[in-house]
């Protein structure tokens, strides 16, 4: 074998045994991904409160007829109508009403000759009282009869005046804006004093009605901001109007009653959740995406100088818009990994968008 063979040979087998060497093989790792990162955000945020509970209205108007025997003759509306103040709803037979509304005009009229038959009859009494040409008994009995006579004047003016309210009653109105909810009122029947025709929700105002645990109870007060999400995932603002005083001895929670933006008209009987905003405070905060979840566990993935990534167990708190708030692990300064988490192993090495 000729030196130069052997000398190759030599350096092949040393290679084969040994490998590369370590340098050169540091100088080949690949990265494993190419992430995006962001550094943690100072935000402002509000101490929440959880909450659930039903939307319900804010008031009902029952709307219900006032008099009696009269038969139903037209209905206007039905349910779903938005209607507003005074405007009508359901029309009665009324006939029978006026006719006893011509009637007690006719009384009225009868009241009023009556009237100025025993005006006259006491004013001539009057004239002649200091003649002498009657006498005191039937004077006194001329000015009686003229106040009896006022008297029934003022009495069929009276009933005149209830009947044409009765007319009036016979075209049922809307006591207030709002949406019809309910419909009793049937084409044909003949209601009574009392009877519910319609049940609708004033100004189509729709309430929700908050449960919150009893401990919170101290710290909610009239103004605070709340937020439920309603139909569709819509976030819904709204404002406490009311707390309530007492709790509830079944489940040891409380009741506040928040008034739903007005813009907002979501269906009453939806059982939601959502929110209610007490003071504000700084929030560390993180976007949600950065969160890996292991075993339970929350992780996010920091990149260091030397582009090695390092899994740090954090403790979460609230959440808003995306991101996260880290209550601890966290260092303030940290490249945080924002996309491609859940594919990292701790100390893998990592390409940095945006960089060469």
């Amino acid at each position: 074998m000729r030196p130069t063979q052997f000398l190759l040979t030599v350096s092949l087998s040393v290679s084969s045994v040994f490998g590369t060497p370590p340098a050169r093989a540091l100088g080949n790792e690949a990265a494993v991904l190419t992430v995006a990162i962001a550094k943690p955000t100072e935000r402002q945020w509000p101490e929440t409160v959880p909450a659930s509970g039903w939307l319900k209205p804010w008031h009902e108007a029952v709307i219900a007829a006032e008099v009696s025997g009269l038969r139903i003759t037209e209905v206007l509306v039905d349910v779903g109508s938005v209607v507003s103040k005074g405007q009508p709803l359901v029309r009665l037979a009324d006939e029978s009403v006026r006719a006893e509304l011509r009637k007690e005009e006719a009384s009225l009229e009868t009241a009023k000759a009556d009237l100025a038959k025993t005006k006259a009859n006491a004013e001539r009494a009057r004239r002649v009282q200091a003649s002498g040409a009657l006498s005191d008994e039937k004077i006194t009995e001329y000015l009686i009869a003229e106040q009896t006579a006022v008297a029934a004047v003022k009495s069929a003016e009276a009933s005149l005046e209830n009947q044409k309210i009765k007319l009036a009653q016979t075209t049922i109105v809307a006591a207030d804006d709002g949406l019809v909810t309910s419909r009793s009122a049937q084409l044909g029947a003949v209601v009574s004093s009392g009877t519910e025709l319609f049940r609708l929700i004033r100004k189509q105002r729709v309430e929700w009605q908050a449960e919150v645990s009893a401990r919170y109870l101290s710290v909610i007060r009239e103004g605070l901001t709340a937020r439920i999400s309603g139909p569709g995932n819509q976030r819904i603002e709204g404002t406490v109007r009311l707390v309530s005083p007492t709790v509830s001895t079944d489940t040891g929670r409380a009741l506040a009653y928040v008034a739903l933006s007005m813009e907002a008209h979501p269906p009453a009987g939806l059982y939601v959740t959502g929110q209610i905003e007490l003071e504000t405070r700084p929030a560390l905060t993180v976007p949600e995406a950065s969160l890996v979840q292991r075993d339970g566990i929350s992780y996010v993935f920091t990149v260091g100088p030397d582009r090695r990534v390092a899994r740090v167990r954090v403790e979460t708190g609230r959440r808003n818009a995306g991101e996260v708030e880290i209550l601890t692990g966290l260092d303030h300064a940290a490249d945080v990994v924002t996309t491609g988490g859940a594919f990292l192993a701790d100390r893998a090495l990592v390409r940095v968008e945006g960089e060469a």
